[in-house]
């Protein structure tokens, strides 16, 4: 794409007497343009519109990272559970995670903060989530072929370490991403987007 290379779309081209008499439009949008990052169904939409219009065909699987160390990683994951349209992300850790790769779709995903491995895995029984716990480490199974839950948590760990021992402990199965080349593990948001559109593939209609 060329720098100059318009994004997005103008402002709307019959001008403002001739404006769509439709709530979820914005103003401000309609008379600037819209460049933000969204699909063409929501050019011009509000914020909060968007949200509404996405909370009513979510899907029930809910992603968790773990964020002991302030992982880069989590803005990837976010991105990729707002484009497959995850229920929550949840972090799980440090409060505070880098936003720059989540290209603002933070915004439009429910998150929520957990202290610790302990706080998260009590409110995910209390929702009845089961916990799917990806990383490849012994006594893993493979994710190929596997039946995930249709309603559940994917967990992840950070870039580092993976899984801690307590996420472990906390996780119904592990599941890993065969892999069949020199390096021992891929990059942690790569992981998750694998992980999620597995769960895509078998349930999302």
């Amino acid at each position: 794409m060329e720098d100059n290379e318009a994004v997005g779309v103008g402002p709307w081209p019959d001008g403002p007497d001739h404006w769509p008499d439709d709530p979820r439009l914005d103003p401000e949008l309609l008379a600037a343009g819209d460049a933000r990052n969204v699909v063409d169904g929501y050019r011009y939409w509000r914020l909060e519109a968007i949200v509404a219009d996405l909370d009513t065909r979510r899907h029930p699987f809910h992603v968790a990272i773990e964020n002991w160390g302030r992982d880069f990683n989590i803005g990837s994951v976010v991105r990729t559970a707002n484009a497959f349209a995850a229920a929550q992300v949840h972090i799980i850790g440090r409060r505070r995670w880098n936003r720059r790769g989540a290209m603002v779709t933070d915004r439009y995903q429910h998150l929520r903060h957990h202290e610790d491995i302990e706080t998260f895995a009590a409110w995910a029984a209390a929702e009845g989530l089961p916990i799917v716990g990806v990383d490849n480490i012994e006594g893993s199974v493979p994710i190929e072929g596997r039946a995930l839950p249709s309603a559940c948590v994917l967990l992840f760990g950070e870039e580092s370490q993976g899984l801690t021992a307590a996420a472990q402990d906390a996780s119904e199965v592990v599941v890993h991403i065969t892999q069949y080349g020199s390096t021992r593990s891929i990059n942690a948001g790569a992981a998750a987007a694998i992980a999620m559109h597995q769960w895509i593939v078998q349930h999302a209609h």
